[in-house]
């Protein structure tokens, strides 16, 4: 062992062994339980940042802890390759994004292996590659099959920019969350997953994952957004023509005094069409419909009359129909009932253009509102009035017997609505997973034949950024033949959303060299689901939601047993920089490869570790680092000091009488088991942990310099250094496998069982106690830790400090709280 910590080599010489030993391979056969540890895979983008480097260390650390624990640990790493980044580097820099994509990769694993990171590399995947989305393609087919996927000509979100097609989810704040360019609105046919046939068992289903974050659950639960009421069927006073609108609240039905149609809504233009208002319609509805749908619902509420009326069927009364821009055609029915008395937005509105204001809710008989002196909505609960048979009626039942009511006229349902649209799959790119369907004159749509897959994808294409997929210039892609009858056909263009790739690859990692299927069910059934996803909480709606739809759908298939995919999730912060997130646009960027190189890629996992509890953000600290980097040194100089001394100790013998300093000693080693193994466990509070292990080392930097070598129990020496190394191993690998070596031992530290404590050994000799004059603490003393009440009250009155603290006052009660404090009161 060498004086001096020297980093680089420790660590590059430890990542070939284990690299050349293959430690971090996990069987599928073994009979020790399952432990399924997976951090969300990164895109190669050619650089790793402090956010992979906090969230794969914290994954890491995870991994080693449950190994030693006992358990097959499966920690894999891949890459989710596809996607709009690699073609934008195509178009700039003239490379073909597939080169651009697996330089990157072999970038990126060089950095992850310079972490030290315990992956299991023979389960890589990549989602370029053939082998990879052969599978997704095979996949989409089994929902093709099941009815789950679909095309139709639907208006979407575009980005110009991009040149591509986004998902709801996707538009952020009206523009694309890749670019930030302003999203458009454009009609295309377009491929679906229809996930909306899951939409309550997404919800349901939410109860059965109790590890994961409440914020992440209640964003899922609003996005799904179930809502219950009625579905209410108006008619068009002039035409008959039916309008349905879809409410929560029935019960205000008698108080309509006009209805809003989304102004795509086919009734616009037909029921506008020679009254004197359509050309101020046609010109509305053109100015509207090219705003993104944030713009649209986020913006001052606009309408415009149409010069049509329609009928309320509960009370007959006549009311004008407005077209605005708050509502959207693909969401409900495309129609909106106004009753502003009763709704806020509906208020604003009615005030706005001039619109009957009708209350049909009272708060009590005894508070009855009126209409004239309004300032707002009352949307609170009450009585119904002006409600025909209803008046009376509380109207939390009135929303039930309302529905009921329409049912039996033949007006209106009860029915179950969400806000959850189905998933918009395709897009207009060519660096993305093939669809695998043919079109033909005669036949139609063709699912490609699985023994045909992968539909390749080539690897020249020309990149012009005309709004077209690039494969359309590909005549060798695009012309075909049917399967069907063997005639001319065309494959499709479009290629898959990069979330479908991501959605599934958890489960090619259970059997990733498979040639024969997606993956095999009996190592997915052993490994699934995941026992621990770690990754941003900005996924907490789009992948997490998509990949919580598929496993169900697989489940459904009989392709494997778990219903969930994660277990357990952790959302880890961001890493910040004078108060912000990294970017090299406010310069404030902290490469790993810096850190690493100046202070090596233990100290670099050690601060991201112990700088904060893994949920919240963390601010970078240049000092923090540096701090890390000085205890790694103690340790290192700690352990060369007495190394000798170690690696010659016996074990300790179970029940072996100890006093006084050895004692301690050994009490500072089994409360830093006790401290660090219920830290990591479940809660992962990784920094209090690291700061057990910190308080080891200087219990152990005391134990070293009070007592002379010949006087040092090495039994209880060898104890403590030994489990200072094992407990830190997680943490910092390099530096503990080489001081493991250097204290004597052959096989690797990462292959040491997990060491459990002792509580006889946590048993104190002395306690210090608080001594309180009426409840302020004035005094601290240490006492026996198994003293009576009694003893103990004798002992603090007895100390001359405490005589002095109570001189000339007279002690009415003393409170002994045996090992904690003594409260005496005095006057």
């Amino acid at each position: 062992m060498q004086e001096q910590y020297n980093f680089k080599q420790i660590e590059s010489k430890w990542q070939q062994y284990w690299e050349e030993q293959d430690i971090y391979r996990v069987p599928d056969d073994s009979q020790r339980p399952k432990y399924y540890c997976l951090e969300m895979f990164p895109y190669p983008s050619g650089k790793l940042h402090m956010g992979h480097v906090r969230n794969y260390s914290i994954g890491d650390v995870i991994a080693r802890f449950k190994t030693m624990q006992g358990y097959d640990v499966l920690h894999p790493m891949g890459w989710d390759a596809f996607g709009l980044p690699a073609e934008n580097a195509a178009i700039k820099h003239g490379i073909p994004p597939a080169t651009w994509t697996w330089d990157n990769i072999a970038h990126m694993k060089g950095q992850l292996k310079q972490l030290g990171l315990s992956y299991d590399w023979r389960r890589e995947v990549a989602t370029c590659h053939p082998e990879y989305y052969r599978w997704g393609q095979w996949l989409f087919l089994q929902l093709y099959k099941k009815g789950l996927c679909y095309k139709k000509h639907a208006r979407v979100n575009w980005c110009p920019d991009c040149a591509t097609v986004l998902a709801n989810e996707q538009v952020v704040e009206g523009a694309c969350e890749r670019c930030s360019a302003p999203v458009e609105q454009k009609e295309l046919d377009q491929w679906f997953f229809r996930i909306t046939d899951y939409s309550q068992r997404l919800l349901d289903d939410l109860k059965k994952l109790p590890g994961w974050p409440d914020k992440v659950k209640i964003m899922q639960e609003n996005w799904i957004g179930r809502s219950e009421g009625a579905e209410l069927t108006f008619k068009a006073a002039a035409t008959g023509d039916e309008i349905t609108v879809f409410t929560t609240r029935p019960d205000t039905v008698y108080g309509v005094t006009y209805m809003v149609l989304a102004p795509e809504h086919p009734l616009v233009a037909k029921l506008s069409a020679g009254t004197p208002q359509e050309t101020a319609v046609a010109e509305f509805v053109n100015r509207v419909s090219n705003q993104t749908e944030l713009a649209r619902t986020s913006s001052e509420k606009e309408g415009v009359f149409i010069g049509a009326y329609c009928i309320n069927p509960f009370n007959g009364e006549q009311v004008p129909i407005l077209t605005a821009n708050y509502v959207l055609y693909h969401y409900g029915t495309g129609a909106v009932m106004g009753v502003p008395a009763h709704d806020e937005r509906d208020f604003e509105f009615a005030k706005k253009y001039n619109l009957p204001i009708k209350v049909v809710i009272h708060p009590s008989p005894a508070q009855p509102l009126n209409e004239v002196e309004m300032t707002d909505a009352y949307t609170g609960d009450g009585i119904m009035v002006n409600s025909g048979p209803f008046d009376g009626t509380p109207n939390r039942q009135g929303i039930r017997k309302v529905i009921q009511f329409a049912e039996a006229k033949g007006i209106g349902k009860g029915v179950v609505n969400y806000r959850l649209r189905d998933w918009l799959i395709s897009r207009q790119r060519y660096w993305g997973t093939p669809i695998p369907i043919i079109y033909c004159k005669t036949c139609g749509a063709v699912p490609v034949p699985e023994d045909r897959l992968p539909v390749l994808l080539p690897t020249d294409v020309a990149f012009k950024p005309t709004g077209e997929s690039p494969l359309k210039s590909r005549p060798d892609f695009v012309n075909t033949v049917c399967p069907q009858c063997g005639g001319p056909a065309q494959r499709e263009t479009d290629t898959m959303d990069t979330f479908v790739d991501s959605s599934w690859y958890f489960l090619r990692y259970t059997s990733p060299r498979d040639t024969g299927q997606a993956w095999d069910k009996a190592k997915a059934d052993r490994w699934m689901p995941v026992d621990q996803y770690i990754g941003g909480v900005e996924h907490a709606i789009l992948h997490l939601l998509y990949s919580r739809f598929f496993t169900k759908v697989f489940y459904d298939l009989g392709l494997v047993n778990a219903e969930e995919p994660f277990a357990n999730l952790l959302t880890q912060g961001m890493v910040l920089k004078d108060g912000a997130k990294m970017s090299k646009s406010k310069g404030n960027v902290v490469s790993p490869e810096e850190i690493i190189e100046r202070y090596g890629a233990d100290t670099a996992r050690l601060f991201i570790l112990f700088a904060a509890p893994p949920e919240r953000d963390l601010e970078w600290s240049d000092r923090g680092v540096e701090g890390c980097h000085r205890f790694l040194n103690r340790v290192w100089r700690l352990v060369y000091s007495v190394q000798d001394q170690v690696a010659a100790a016996p074990a300790i013998q179970p029940g072996t009488s100890l006093v006084g300093v050895h004692k301690e000693m050994r009490r500072l080693t089994h409360y830093a088991i006790k401290k660090v193994t219920e830290d990591i466990s479940g809660r992962f509070n990784f920094n209090t942990a690291i700061s057990a292990i910190m308080e080891l080392v200087n219990g152990l930097y005391t134990y070293r310099d009070k007592v002379a070598e010949v006087e040092r129990d090495a039994a209880v020496l060898a104890e403590a250094v030994n489990t200072a190394i094992i407990l830190l191993a997680p943490f910092a690998p390099h530096i503990a496998e080489e001081l493991w070596q250097a204290t004597g031992h052959r096989d690797s530290v990462h292959r040491q069982p997990w060491p459990a404590y002792d509580p006889a050994a946590l048993v104190e000799d002395e306690v210090e106690i608080v001594v309180q004059i009426n409840g302020k603490v004035r005094e601290r003393l240490h006492i026996p830790a198994n003293m009576s009440p009694a003893e103990m009250q004798q002992y603090v009155m007895d100390q001359a400090s405490v005589q002095a603290l109570i001189a000339g006052k007279q002690v009415i009660k003393v409170i002994p709280v045996p090992g904690k404090l003594i409260n005496i009161v005095v006057k």
